[in-house]
């Protein structure tokens, strides 16, 4: 018997025996491609042979589904809490971390509140830490009250070897994989570099992609955009100009330079990277402000850094960081922006 779908809630019969459902005879959906229905057990057992490619196939096409229409919104911690406007990618270029309240805030309004003579937090109005020991208490206070940006935060400086801390990959892990279950994406992105590079866990690249996806459909850029260097590992690229096509009009330039490569390449389409190019152009727009554009001019190219923070050169990893993911075929991508692994600037 054919595999084909059944909808509605009429006489549908069962795959296997062909017995049409009733009162008396309930059909339930195979329920991992909801394909075909079954009167029992039983049915479902013996026909499992004939539809088990059909069924394999309908799921990896619901996956896909799943994987491609979800996450074309930057997610909340994205956007400034003090102006609401999304914060210019890479974040960590562009905005500060405070500790004080774990929120993150973007240099315009950083900026904006020291020209007004406000030195504390520019969020919650807090006196600025004096040093290391003190942020250090500071985070793990919000870690024992299950904050998930802090327990995330705190698992990147075990990452890191930063605030004093003795560098601890396998205590990262531990920490992300905590945050990622109260609901931190970043520490979704943060778990898939750990197991790609297999640093304090056994590398998994499988895992690591799922944990990518898993963050990419919550609304993480970078992560999408490492979803689409791996499919061009995989020679699959096609499903990567899909996925750079999504943060590409989320403002990722990098994503907007893979896909003119592409493009070039013969292997994307004029009209991919023209949508490209005009929802690349848009989400910038969307993420000028006044204060942002005078904070660039006061202090330069090195925003972050000027505030204290840590700066990447846009586009461009140390070669500590490119390990975190797969390295690409430089004669076939020469000139393609690097996959990206996120992190959070702290405010000094």
């Amino acid at each position: 018997m054919n595999c084909v779908p059944c909808e509605g809630d009429g006489d549908e019969a069962c795959a296997n025996c062909g017995k049409l459902g009733s009162d008396a005879v309930k059909l339930k959906n195979c329920t991992a491609c909801r394909l075909v229905k079954y009167c029992g057990v039983d049915c479902q057992r013996a026909h499992r042979k004939k539809h088990k490619k059909a069924c394999k196939q309908r799921v990896a096409e619901l996956k896909d589904e799943q994987l491609y229409s979800q996450g074309h919104e930057r997610p909340e911690v994205d956007f400034c809490p003090i102006c609401t406007l999304p914060i210019p990618l890479p974040t960590d270029e562009h905005s500060v971390f405070m500790p004080c309240c774990m929120q993150t805030i973007c240099v315009g309004c950083s900026v904006a509140a020291k020209k007004r003579g406000m030195f504390d937090c520019a969020f919650c109005r807090t006196t600025p830490l004096d040093d290391d020991t003190d942020t250090l208490a500071k985070i793990q206070a919000r870690v024992r009250k299950n904050d998930p940006a802090a327990i995330n935060f705190l698992g990147q400086k075990y990452y890191h070897g930063k605030e004093g801390l003795q560098k601890d990959m396998r205590k990262a892990v531990e920490l992300f994989t905590e945050a990622a279950e109260l609901g931190s994406i970043q520490a979704l992105s943060n778990l898939g570099n750990a197991y790609f590079r297999g640093d304090g866990v056994q590398q998994d690249k499988a895992r690591a992609v799922e944990f990518f996806a898993k963050a990419a459909m919550r609304g993480h850029v970078d992560s999408r955009h490492n979803l689409g260097h791996i499919e061009v590992e995989k020679g699959n690229h096609d499903r990567a100009v899909r996925h750079w096509l999504i943060s590409a009009k989320m403002g990722e330039e990098c994503s907007l330079e893979s896909i003119k490569e592409a493009f070039m390449a013969g292997l994307a389409t004029k009209e991919q990277y023209a949508e490209a190019l005009k929802g690349y152009q848009d989400a910038v727009e969307e993420m000028k402000s006044h204060d942002r554009d005078e904070a660039k001019a006061l202090l330069g190219g090195n925003l972050t850094e000027a505030l204290g923070g840590y700066l990447r050169s846009k586009c461009q990893k140390s070669a500590d960081e490119m390990k975190s993911l797969p390295q690409r075929d430089e004669a076939k991508e020469e000139s393609h922006c690097s996959p990206r692994s996120g992190g959070t600037s702290l405010a000094g």
